[in-house]
């Protein structure tokens, strides 16, 4: 069973910039709070009409697109082996 994304692109909306879907929310707005050293937590009650489960869905996602499956695959919530991906 693949995922939904939790965000979606329309030119209709916001002149085509990612939204999170159901809502006009720009995807941008999130990287902007975490930028700014806000929390998920902070983010979500800024803008109640985004679920947590599309914010650690896009999140994932992005992580998935930007780190190699085997780095991904060794990461834990404290430390990333970034060795294995030299080593393999």
């Amino acid at each position: 069973m693949s995922k939904q994304p939790g965000y979606h692109s329309d030119s209709e909306t916001l002149g085509g910039m990612p939204v999170f879907m159901g809502t006009r929310v720009p995807v941008q707005s999130l990287f902007a709070h975490l930028e700014a050293g806000d929390s998920i937590d902070d983010f979500l009650e800024g803008f109640p009409s985004v679920k947590r489960e599309q914010v650690i869905a896009l999140l994932e996602e992005s992580k998935h697109k930007l780190l190699p499956v085997f780095v991904v695959r060794h990461a834990t919530p404290r430390s990333c082996y970034v060795a294995d991906y030299f080593a393999e």
